[in-house]
């Protein structure tokens, strides 16, 4: 096994030898560097594998928000709040590309369009394909909703468990961090905010 090579920062103006690399060539680097021979039977087709993950997992950069919800817009006359709840969600922090994972919970108060309940769903990707912190992607999802369809409010709320908390760092693998972003109606108004909580609520304590 090769030994441990010391990573070299290498000045932004100064060109890169991996200028034009692949990403697969970039992960075989990274395992040459971190201590391991990528020519071993189980490395040898890694980076590949590594390589259309990444691919995957940050797909989300070529898609655009509204034009996947702008796919499947209603005109109806309904003003009552609309909840997607519980939205599987994984994606990877842009701090340590460690993923973060856990529930997206949407609501939001039409004022005279809606949106096909299978595009929540799809925009939380868009955002969650991405290198992300928790609160930002929480602000994206609602603030596409908001400015597609010009709603009476949107709710938004995040409850994910992040790996650079549970196997690195301070290592607390029963933490969850939560956070919220609340426009129109539900900053404004305290009753129509309380029933998205309750509601969800309600379902987390199983009733």
């Amino acid at each position: 096994m090769p030994a441990r090579t010391e990573m070299k920062k290498l000045p932004h103006t100064q060109p890169s030898a991996l200028a034009n690399a692949s990403m697969a060539d970039l992960i075989r680097e990274m395992l040459e560097r971190v201590g391991e021979d990528p020519a071993r039977e189980g490395l040898q087709r890694t980076p590949a594998r590594v390589s259309a993950a990444m691919e995957f997992l940050t797909r989300g950069y070529s898609q655009s928000a509204e034009e996947i919800l702008r796919k499947a817009l209603f005109s109806v006359s309904y003003d009552q709040m609309v909840i997607v709840k519980d939205i599987e969600m994984f994606s990877l922090g842009e701090h340590h590309m460690l993923p973060f994972f856990g529930k997206v919970h949407i609501a939001y108060v039409p004022k005279g369009k809606i949106i096909g309940l299978s595009k929540l769903p799809r925009l939380v990707d868009v955002f969650a394909r991405r290198l992300q912190v928790q609160e930002r992607l929480t602000t994206q999802i609602a603030d596409a909703i908001q400015d597609t369809i010009e709603p009476q409010g949107v709710g938004v709320v995040i409850e994910a468990r992040h790996l650079c908390m549970m196997m690195r760092g301070v290592e607390k693998q029963h933490s969850a961090a939560v956070t919220s972003a609340m426009l129109g109606v539900f900053r404004d108004c305290a009753q129509t905010r309380e029933e998205f909580l309750s509601l969800i609520r309600a379902k987390q304590n199983g009733s």
